[in-house]
This record gives C-alpha cells, sequence and structure tokens, in this order.
C-alpha cells in the first residue's frame, strides 16, 4: 500500500504530496525527461512527513540548476515574480508589458479622473472596442493572497472611472472594464465577487490554463529575476535601470558593460536571455 505523505504548503495548508505535480512542473520548465525522472525520485526518497513545499522546490531547483540554467530560470518563475522588488512598480511595467505583447496598447501608472476624484491607475490597456483599468496587486510572500476587500475596492475605483469615460467621443460603444492582477493568487471569496460583478480577474494560475505563469512562458516575457546566471545585486541594478525583462537584457547587452559584469560572464547571460525569450 501507498505511504500518503503530507506536505505544508506556503499558505500553511496541509495537503498530500504529489509526485506528478512536481513532475509536471519541470515539464513547463522544459527540463528533459531522463532529469525529470532523475530529480522525482531523489525528491521521493528524502521526502518526510510534515516537509514544507519550499524545501522540496530548494531540493528540486538546485539539481534542476546544476544540469541545465534556462530550465532553473523557467522553473523559478513564482519566485522570479516574488523578487521584483518591494514597490511592486516592476510587477506593473511586465504587465503592460505582457498585455502590449497580446496586442494592447498600454500606460503604466497613469493618474485618471473620475467622476469624483482622480485615480492612480497601474495600467491602462485599450485594443479594438476594449478599455481596461487594471490594478497590480503585487506580493513578496507566496502566502499572501487576494481576498474580497481587493476588488470590492477596484470595482468602486473602476465605476467612478467608467462614468467619465462613457462621456468621452465614441465610448459609449465600447467595453469598459476593471482587471485586478495579482502575482499571487485569489481567495475563493475574491473569485467568486469578481466574477459575479463582471471584473476581470488574473493570477499565477487564474484563470484556469490562461493564468500568469502560462501567458509568461507562451509569450517568452520573463522577468530578469529569474536568470540564475546573475546575482541578487546585478538584478537590482537592473530592476533600477528600469528593465525588467530578460528580453530587454538581451535587447540591449551594453547594459551589463554598464553595471560592470565582466566581460567572461556575459556571454552566459545573454545566451540564457535570448533561449529564455524565444519560448514562444
Amino acid at each position: 500500500m501507498k505511504k500518503i505523505i503530507n506536505i505544508v504548503k506556503y499558505s500553511g495548508v496541509i495537503e498530500e504530496f504529489n509526485l506528478d505535480k512536481l513532475k509536471n512542473s519541470l515539464r513547463r520548465a522544459k527540463a528533459d525527461e531522463p532529469l525529470i525522472l532523475k530529480i522525482a525520485n531523489e525528491v521521493q526518497s528524502t521526502l518526510k512527513d510534515g516537509m514544507t513545499t519550499k524545501q522540496i522546490y530548494k531540493m528540486a531547483f538546485k539539481m534542476l540548476k546544476g544540469k541545465s540554467t534556462v530550465s532553473a530560470s523557467r522553473y523559478k518563475l513564482k519566485k522570479a515574480l516574488m523578487e521584483l522588488g518591494p514597490s511592486g512598480f516592476p510587477f506593473e511595467k511586465i504587465i503592460g508589458k505582457l498585455l502590449s505583447h497580446e496586442g494592447f496598447k498600454t500606460e503604466v501608472g497613469v493618474i485618471v479622473q473620475g467622476s469624483c476624484v482622480q485615480h492612480e491607475i497601474d495600467v491602462i490597456a485599450q485594443k479594438d472596442n476594449e478599455h481596461y483599468m487594471i490594478e497590480c496587486k503585487y506580493h513578496s510572500d507566496q502566502g499572501r493572497f487576494c481576498n474580497v476587500k481587493i476588488p470590492l475596492y477596484i470595482q468602486s475605483r473602476f465605476l467612478d472611472v467608467e462614468k467619465l469615460w462613457k462621456k468621452q467621443p465614441g465610448h459609449n460603444t465600447k467595453l469598459h472594464k476593471g482587471w485586478v492582477y495579482t502575482n499571487t493568487r485569489f481567495t475563493t471569496d475574491a473569485i467568486q465577487y469578481g466574477t459575479c460583478i463582471g471584473l476581470g480577474l488574473a493570477s499565477w494560475d487564474y484563470p484556469k490554463g490562461n493564468g500568469l505563469k502560462e501567458r509568461i512562458d507562451k509569450s517568452g516575457l520573463h522577468p530578469l529575476t529569474a536568470l540564475t546566471t546573475l546575482t541578487k545585486a546585478e538584478k537590482l541594478k537592473l530592476l533600477d535601470a528600469g528593465l525588467v525583462l530578460c528580453k530587454e537584457i538581451y535587447d540591449t547587452p551594453t547594459i551589463l558593460n554598464q553595471i560592470g559584469i565582466p566581460k567572461a560572464r556575459q556571454k552566459k547571460i545573454l545566451d540564457d536571455s535570448k533561449e529564455l525569450c524565444s519560448n514562444h
């Protein structure tokens, strides 16, 4: 009879360890099958009741990094989003770039006049008849979810902005919609309320099959914090210089000189950046 091993998630929830989940996350990182089986066997042989998902992730990541830095970068996408810094502004820029890639005309960090008051909007996105007001909720801790208060608050701001938008010429036929993007997850109540009132919700894994992890993988717009070939200090320097994507490093390689990265390391950083941003 199979022994059940319970593990502790970032949120503190206890659940049964699922080996297929681990294998699938390694497959999404495009690791080759023999390596996936090797990592899965290694993890399974060291599993103990009460281990955390963080411990399991660290073990798998270390083995993956030893064999393929690019697969390791893909595997650490969720963690890379957490490493964008405390301000949340790099996350807003990534959402803006993701929507631009998907055909929207975007503006990041805009002051918009509502019917009653002014609002600072994280991202405004427009395409054809769609006109979106997007609020980005960034967390540097995986255990923090967006509860129902967030969509309640965003919807009230959106309604104030929408009143004025609808008065603009040609806007009476447009679809105006508020959205909340988060790098973590929504509570059940938040999803229930957002769905009920027609507020758009996008998180790490919501909507199912089209969450941020799938959209970033599909577009190749990986955050530069995913690169295992950069130090933490180097990543901070690049973020301070206004870059947020691996693609931007590859497109402007001189930035590596500017922040003082030795020539000997630059080729590997650029190679990994290129491979990551050519996903699509």
